[in-house]
């Protein structure tokens, strides 16, 4: 056998050659052999063992996904098996309230849950994608595809792209842990800073909200720093009833309290109390009026028209009770005026106008 150097060796089987392309190559020494055994053989061999790896490795990254999902539908579900059982303890008092509220708690953690199964479909994809297009590429180098100028080409497009779409990738992103924490979703009233309304729809990248005055309004999700949900489990309503200095602080409270316990225990169908309301006290000393703060656990989403509700019935309650309520007064002081009239040499009137008195005298008479 001729003396086989290694050019002849990277003729046959390239600058990395595999272990049967050698092979052959050393049994041989048949340079057309061991190229065709390395491209018809060894080469496609390396391919089916790279996407057999994919997909091993795209099946472990789903179910660490599938995992994910499934604990964050676990915590979900430990949260609703916790408020039903608080509303459950309340049903025999609360009657149709608690079954409200179970009901609600009910479909809000199934729209969570609907919720992180859509988020773990796109994630699913997302590394399914990822991971085939990583061992396509390295497919193609094993085939002896040149991918250096193709990854040069991507870095540049990809950079390029990135200083473009961050916003948009920040904006995917907190989408992503909007849905993952379930801060709030469709029919919840928030305020995220730059609007606050109704939410209308939730999307990877944007929040839609409809205000009070029925303006839609898009709001990045990139953009929003803070979340204040006013539809989670329940609400608050805080009134701070001013009554005049001269009125008795205990008949103002007991009035205020009496009112609110009535509609409490109306359980209407938009003002739905679902505890005590509470007396907190005297809240301010005021330039006109003290007030006494009372504070009213609703239903999430009615604690504005139980507001309303119970300031019309205060306002006749007071009137029957004789209880003022103070409107601004202010102390104002009144200089009068003199009018003095003197007559001048050759006829001529003179008219002098004197702001207030002066007692004392300046100098002599």
């Amino acid at each position: 056998m001729a003396e086989v150097t290694d050019t002849e060796l990277v003729d046959a089987c390239g600058l990395e050659p595999g272990l049967i392309c050698e092979w052959i190559w050393d049994s041989t020494g048949n340079e057309s052999l061991a190229s065709l055994v390395d491209w018809v053989v060894e080469r496609p061999l390396k391919v089916v063992v790279i996407l057999i790896g994919a997909v091993v490795v795209n099946r472990l990254v789903k179910r660490a996904i599938d995992r994910m999902v499934t604990r964050l539908v676990e915590s979900r579900t430990r949260e609703e098996t916790k408020a039903e059982e608080e509303s459950s303890a309340a049903l025999s008092r609360l009657g149709r309230r608690a079954r409200k509220r179970i009901q609600r708690i009910q479909d809000q953690a199934e729209r969570a849950r609907q919720r992180a199964m859509t988020l773990g479909a796109v994630l699913r994809s997302l590394a399914g994608f990822a991971v085939y297009a990583l061992a396509f590429m390295v497919a193609l180098g094993e085939l002896g595809l040149d991918l250096g100028p193709l990854i040069a080409g991507a870095g540049i497009v990809g950079l390029a792209v990135g200083f473009g779409a961050q916003s948009l990738v920040a904006d995917f992103i907190a989408g992503i842990f909007i849905i993952i924490e379930d801060q709030y979703g469709v029919g919840d009233y928030v305020d995220v800073g730059a609007a606050s309304g109704t939410v209308e729809r939730v999307t990877l990248r944007t929040t839609v909200l409809r205000d009070v005055n029925g303006a839609l309004w898009v709001v990045p999700n990139g953009e929003i720093r803070r979340v204040g949900n006013s539809s989670q489990l329940w609400a608050r309503t805080v009134l701070d009833v001013d009554v005049a200095y001269d009125t008795d602080i205990d008949l103002a409270a007991s009035v205020i309290k009496e009112v609110a316990d009535e509609v409490w225990r109306e359980e209407n169908e938009s003002t739905t109390i679902i505890e005590e309301p509470e007396i907190w006290g005297v809240q301010n000393f005021g330039a006109d009026a003290i007030s006494i703060r009372l504070a009213v656990k609703t239903e999430p989403g009615e604690q504005w028209a139980t507001g309303r509700l119970i300031r019309a019935r205060l306002k006749k309650a007071f009137d029957i009770n004789g209880i003022e309520i103070p409107f601004p007064q202010r102390t104002v002081w009144v200089n009068q005026v003199a009018e003095r009239t003197s007559t001048a040499p050759g006829g001529t009137e003179i008219r002098e106008d004197l702001l207030g008195q002066r007692s004392g005298s300046d100098g002599d008479d």
